[in-house]
């Protein structure tokens, strides 16, 4: 990729990213409140993921799954998991909102390849 290619990219996903996030952030606010309510501390799933170059990095997201029942031997199933918030969530990509965070420090962009 380019010089400007590059350095294009990562200045149009600031660029969106500082503009749209003051928007967003009361949205995120009520979403952070609510799978607080519904499932407790922590808010966030913080996974760790192979990004650029297969560098890791963590991935942030809002919670949508309750934690797998200890001392269950296989665990629950996702599907089981996955709370009506959760659904809701996932189902309008809210859950994806702290990914905007993932963007400003420079892990993922808005356009091309997405994490596994």
């Amino acid at each position: 990729m380019s010089f400007y290619g590059r350095y294009g990219k990562r200045l149009f996903d600031l660029a969106l990213v500082v503009v749209a996030l003051p928007f967003l952030l009361f949205l995120m606010a009520v979403v952070a409140v609510m799978v607080r309510l519904d499932l407790g501390a922590p808010v966030l799933f913080r996974h760790e993921r192979p990004g650029l170059g297969g560098k890791p990095f963590t991935l942030l997201k809002f919670r949508t799954m309750r934690e797998a029942e200890p001392g269950s031997p296989e665990g629950l199933a996702d599907a089981e998991r996955l709370t009506a918030l959760g659904r809701v969530l996932r189902s309008a990509s809210l859950d994806e909102l702290p990914q905007l965070f993932n963007v400003l420090r420079g892990d993922m962009s808005l356009v091309g390849p997405r994490p596994e």
